[in-house]
């Protein structure tokens, strides 16, 4: 057991930091929500009643829907773009294994199924991992558009106003402004760790050059 915690160690600790502060936004955002509630004259809910609830779908979803689209974008531009002297970009005057072709490693020991099969199979696996997480922003986007909605019909009942259906809601400024909000932060931070890790360093840490690397050199 202390062997696979070891080999899955950075796994294991962030699912768990997920599981802390996802119970930890479950919490404050039940007693947040019953405390708008009562100011408006209506019932506070359970939590398991505000786990049904269009504002916790929102607020859930709004942020996947940044960190993926966050992470997907990431995965591509940083297969076109440099940065000189960044532990996050390639180098820029020599080759990366990460251009390598895999056509011709099908009988490399230990290669992947896909890599190994050839043909569509591989095509599509070279670009899995960005599918990936564009598939997941699409689907953090129909939880953000659909709990949105809800949330913002629920309101707009409550002061007389209509209800609107989650493909309405993607036509509100309500709805690009949750997501523009979030969606600013999370380029912001790129920007920081790309520019950052060029002249500062964490020991032991893969998204940081060596300690005593020269601020030029490009590439962990």
């Amino acid at each position: 057991m202390r062997e696979w915690l070891r080999d899955h160690g950075l796994l294991v600790a962030n699912l768990a930091l997920f599981v802390i502060f996802f119970g930890g936004m479950v919490l404050s955002g039940v007693r947040v929500y019953n405390s708008d509630q009562l100011q408006h004259g209506q019932q506070a809910v359970s939590l398991g009643g505000y786990l049904l609830t269009g504002a916790f779908y929102e607020a859930t979803f709004e942020n996947w829907e940044s960190e993926f689209l966050q992470m997907g974008m990431y995965v591509v531009l940083t297969a076109y773009l440099f940065q000189r002297g960044s532990s996050e970009s390639k180098p820029i005057d020599q080759a990366a294994p990460q251009d390598e072709g895999p056509r011709r490693a099908a009988n490399r020991p230990g290669a992947p199924w896909p890599v190994r099969h050839g043909g569509w199979v591989l095509t599509a696996y070279e670009h899995s991992l960005s599918a990936l997480f564009f598939i997941l922003l699409f689907g953090a986007i129909v939880g953000h558009a659909i709990g949105g909605a809800k949330d913002y019909s629920d309101q707009e009942l409550a002061h007389g106003g209509h209800a609107v259906t989650a493909l309405q809601y993607l036509g509100t400024s309500q709805f690009w402004f949750e997501s523009f909000q979030n969606w600013q932060s999370e380029f912001l931070a790129v920007a920081v760790i790309v520019w950052a890790s060029v002249y500062l360093r964490q020991r032991g840490s893969p998204e940081s050059k060596p300690v005593a690397e020269s601020h030029h050199q490009t590439g962990a």
